[in-house]
């Protein structure tokens, strides 16, 4: 009997981008809006972080939507699009 070994190597980096990447095309279709707790989870940064480094940023405060003294809302696409603004001018 003959037996055939057989060696596969994964790039573990790369199965976690493509799975990203296919899940927040998925969440790009659905999210119309989303709140600091989904903020903080999508992008692995904390709250007061992002208090501090983007909703604080006049460009956020318009995007901002909230009834008096209620749960703030932000649109997704928006939001995301300012966020990436802010991130390239840390830059330089």
């Amino acid at each position: 009997m003959k037996f055939i070994e057989v060696k596969i190597d994964i790039n573990q980096d790369e199965i976690r981008q493509q799975l990203n990447e296919k899940l927040d095309a998925a969440i790009h279709q659905t999210l119309f809006t989303w709140d600091i707790d989904l903020m903080s989870k999508r992008t692995c940064m904390s709250k007061s972080f992002l208090e501090n480094e983007f909703l604080h940023d006049p460009r956020m405060r318009l995007l901002e939507r909230r009834k008096e003294k209620g749960k703030r809302y932000w649109f997704y696409e928006e939001s995301l699009a300012v966020m990436r603004q802010i991130m390239n001018e840390w830059r330089g």
